[in-house]
């Protein structure tokens, strides 16, 4: 988990995603699940939630808070996290180099949901990790805007990783992870 080692595997397309108690394990899957910034799904209900601007965004100001949130918060059908101790130092000193970033979801001035990555700016890649949320739609909130921001700064996608319904409606999609490749080059 160095920070060499880190920023070795996400230019070429692995990520680490283990529990605590097992060995560091390498990522690539195939199919690899991507969100294409503007094909980001945006609902009516959604677009509703936008129009009321009860959310505020920030980007970069709480990233210890946001990696942490996302290590805290219950999962359906999963014990614990892959999100250990390990990790969440490395990507502290990832974000303290400008490479991990975080996006913040607030309401009346409380962090209620938001999400973390790596952020392969030369590769105009993005790199998902986690999100979390504490309130309807603050995690749909901060993913939309990061698309629609990185859709602005010409990036080609947002890596997904793997395949879920949550990122599925959202308008993610699998690829070959030939295909990844290629966005990396």
């Amino acid at each position: 988990m160095s920070l060499s080692r880190l920023k070795d595997a996400y230019a070429k397309g692995i990520f680490p995603w283990y529990n605590d108690g097992q060995p560091v394990l390498w990522w690539s899957p195939d199919p690899r699940m991507v969100l294409f910034p503007e094909e980001v799904h945006v609902s009516k209900s959604m677009r509703n939630v936008f129009n009321q601007g009860h959310f505020k965004v920030t980007y970069n100001t709480c990233f210890t808070d946001v990696i942490l949130n996302c290590k805290r918060v219950k999962r359906d059908g999963q014990h614990g996290t892959w999100i250990t101790n390990q990790m969440v130092e490395a990507y502290i000193k990832l974000h303290e180099e400008g490479l991990a970033e975080s996006v913040e979801v607030w309401q009346d001035a409380k962090l209620v949901g938001g999400l973390y990555g790596i952020n392969l700016a030369d590769k105009k890649v993005f790199c998902g990790e986690s999100m979390f949320s504490h309130a309807s739609n603050a995690s749909k909130v901060a993913l939309i805007t990061l698309a629609r921001k990185l859709q602005k700064l010409d990036y080609k996608l947002i890596d997904c990783q793997v395949y879920n319904e949550h990122l599925d409606s959202m308008g993610a999609r699998e690829i070959s992870r030939e295909k990844f490749l290629e966005y990396l080059q």
